[in-house]
């Protein structure tokens, strides 16, 4: 299996376990050089309100832990697309790699004008391309969609 479906799927069951906690369906996991999972964090919405998001979190959590030098060498996995929030985080945290499954776009689609995630039209490329600092970044993965999706459905 693709190591980053391997992580992705991770991160849905963060969400799905996020989701039984009371929180929102999103989960992302920071893993490092040699794909050792270094830090895991769901959505804390219901303590953090709309600034609880998993990616935001695990960033926070990096740059407490380890050097910039080595977050450097490290990537972010997440279930959708990170907020600008969340990608900015990741881009001042250091880290240099972000995978995630499904887009934000698609995310829009399903919570609609709920108030409790009222989404920004800006992707997470754009976000880092207005930056020096270079973020690789991969996804979507669309045979990962339905699944994520799933979490999605009747949450909103």
């Amino acid at each position: 299996m693709n190591k980053d479906i391997k992580h992705l799927k991770m991160t849905i069951e963060i969400a799905k376990k996020s989701v039984d906690e009371g929180n929102h369906p999103f989960g992302s996991i920071l893993v490092g050089p040699n794909d050792e999972v270094l830090l895991t964090s769901g959505n804390s919405f219901l303590k953090d309100k709309g600034i609880g998001h998993a990616e935001m979190n695990v960033a926070q959590a990096a740059t407490q832990q380890y050097s910039t030098d080595f977050l450097e060498t490290c990537t972010l996995y997440t279930s959708v697309e990170p907020c600008c929030m969340c990608a900015g985080a990741c881009y001042w945290s250091g880290i240099g790699s972000l995978v995630y499954g499904l887009t934000e776009k698609r995310l829009a689609q399903l919570t609609l004008d709920n108030p409790e995630n009222l989404t920004l039209d800006l992707t997470c490329h754009r976000v880092f391309e207005a930056g020096q600092r270079k973020v690789e970044v991969r996804g979507p993965f669309l045979e990962l969609e339905s699944q994520i999706v799933a979490d999605h459905i009747d949450f909103w």
